[in-house]
């Protein structure tokens, strides 16, 4: 055993489980009970008692709420596709590079620098009716502008710089399990005729397949709690609530609606959401892992 006494380590453990107990589980408990209550304005007494009423009007009452919860949903596919899926792509042909890997890694990661208020504004500019980056190329093509934040096309507009800010993120992060790769098995699986896509399917992707679990937790689970880049390029869900996300329809409902009970049940179903889904990803994947070894 590495620590035979283990009355010192519950000493250092407990600060920290006291932290998370107060800033975590305790809001967390009280987001809970608020759910239960009828609670108009912030910092308000609890009212009359609604049992499961907010949870009924979310998944039965209220088109806005469905319209935020299947967003969520297709975010969490787009980032397995987009940002998981690319970094894996652009991580594959980076490490085959052999001169000039870190210029890569500074470039593919410096979005995740940039606050997402700040990548907001300034897609906020490039989509601008009058006067904005894209319809100004427009122009000099001879084309007319483009409404880019219509009914049609602004949840494509919103998810365009969510998905782009985070694929450095989970770049660097594979690129980093591919260099823990010995190349001796490399070496041994070109001997025995690995190569090429074999090579990726055969070899590499079961030795990073931990990493890859932990970028599509993280990935999925962020899909869910997405806040900042889509309430400042569609502030209030523009147009009509079609850009809402979970997180950002908590928030309208809490902070300006102040609607405090619904907001909280928003938060709950989101806490559960990413729970429930980050548990399921971890066994599908822990399964296919264990039959690709």
């Amino acid at each position: 055993m590495l620590y035979r006494k283990k009355r010192p380590l519950l000493v250092f453990l407990l600060p920290s489980l006291l932290l998370m107990a107060v800033f975590l589980y305790y809001p967390f408990v009280e987001n809970i009970v608020n759910s239960l209550f009828d609670i108009r304005g912030l910092a308000a007494a609890r009212g009359e008692f609604l049992g499961l009423g907010n949870y009924r009007r979310f998944f039965s009452e209220d088109p806005v709420a469905m319209t935020s919860f299947f967003n969520s949903l297709k975010m969490m596919g787009l980032t397995l596709v987009f940002q998981v899926g690319l970094a894996l792509m652009l991580a594959l042909m980076v490490d085959s590079v052999r001169k000039g890997q870190q210029l890569f890694r500074v470039v593919y990661f410096f979005p995740i620098v940039i606050s997402a208020t700040a990548i907001g504004l300034m897609f906020n500019l490039f989509y601008k009716y009058d006067g904005g980056m894209l319809n100004q190329l427009l122009a000099k093509l001879g084309m007319d502008k483009v409404l880019w934040l219509s009914k049609e096309s602004a949840y494509t507009m919103v998810v365009i710089p969510t998905l782009w800010q985070y694929i450095g993120f989970y770049f660097v992060i594979i690129l980093t399990g591919l260099a823990g790769i010995p190349q001796e098995i490399f070496e041994s699986a070109a001997i025995d005729g690995a190569t090429g896509i074999k090579k990726i399917w055969y070899v590499t992707l079961p030795l990073i397949s931990d990493v890859l679990i932990t970028c599509v937790t993280l990935a999925v689970t962020g899909a869910i709690k997405v806040f900042d880049l889509p309430s400042v390029i569609a502030r209030n869900g523009a147009p009509n609530g079609l850009t809402h996300f979970l997180g950002t329809y908590m928030h309208n409902q809490a902070f300006v609606a102040q609607n405090v009970d619904y907001g909280s049940t928003i938060s709950v179903i989101i806490v559960l959401m990413g729970v429930a889904v980050a548990q399921l990803l971890n066994r599908v994947i822990a399964r296919n892992s264990e039959a690709l070894r």
